[in-house]
């Protein structure tokens, strides 16, 4: 039985009701806003959420890697850029989880360097509690105080999971599973 943190129901109210904050925001702008997704984790969060969005807006993606397993490495690398001109737009960044910020800093002063009008961060989760120094989100789906490590809805271990409709956090006999099947996939 595994410990859910977010059911597929609850995950679609989350994300009707920022999908309204943001089309509340976004029917004011001047300019189209684009709305960018952290591949790979946000991608059902992001799909989701643009259902609910009453608004015309632009989408991309970026892509940066930090984990490994079930914890980051510290070090941040761009394996995708975003491929839309932000200039003088609002640009809205999606992403499943914001744990240390750490991520989250380097994609803001990457895409500020894109010239855009401002840079507003959406995610499902907000771990609070796993940061070293505050940061703020301006669209938040759960705030979680508890540092688990969450699978499922986009949330992976090593690949593994992303497809799950719901969220749960992972015991050590889940990440054993999950092993067991990578394990017997690389042979």
């Amino acid at each position: 039985m595994k410990n859910i943190v977010l059911s597929n129901e609850q995950i679609q109210s989350i994300c009707a009701r920022i999908g309204k904050e943001i089309t509340d925001l976004v029917k004011k702008e001047d300019r189209v806003p684009v709305i960018v997704g952290v591949m790979k984790g946000s991608m059902n969060f992001m799909m989701d959420l643009l259902k609910y969005v009453d608004a015309p807006v632009y989408t991309d993606y970026i892509q940066i890697s930090s984990y490994e397993g079930t914890s980051s490495t510290g070090v941040i690398r761009l394996v995708k850029d975003l491929s839309f001109d932000c200039r003088g737009r609002t640009v809205i960044i999606v992403e499943d989880i914001i744990d240390t910020g750490t991520s989250m800093k380097y994609l803001i002063k990457h895409i500020k360097s894109h010239d855009p009008a401002k840079v507003l961060v959406c995610a499902l989760f907000d771990k609070i509690n796993a940061r070293p120094e505050p940061f703020h989100t301006d669209f938040v789906g759960v705030t979680l105080e508890k540092n688990d490590f969450l699978i499922g809805y986009g949330l992976d271990y090593n690949e593994l999971g992303r497809n799950i409709p719901y969220v749960y956090s992972a015991t050590k006999e889940d990440v054993a599973e999950l092993d067991a099947i990578l394990n017997k996939d690389s042979k």
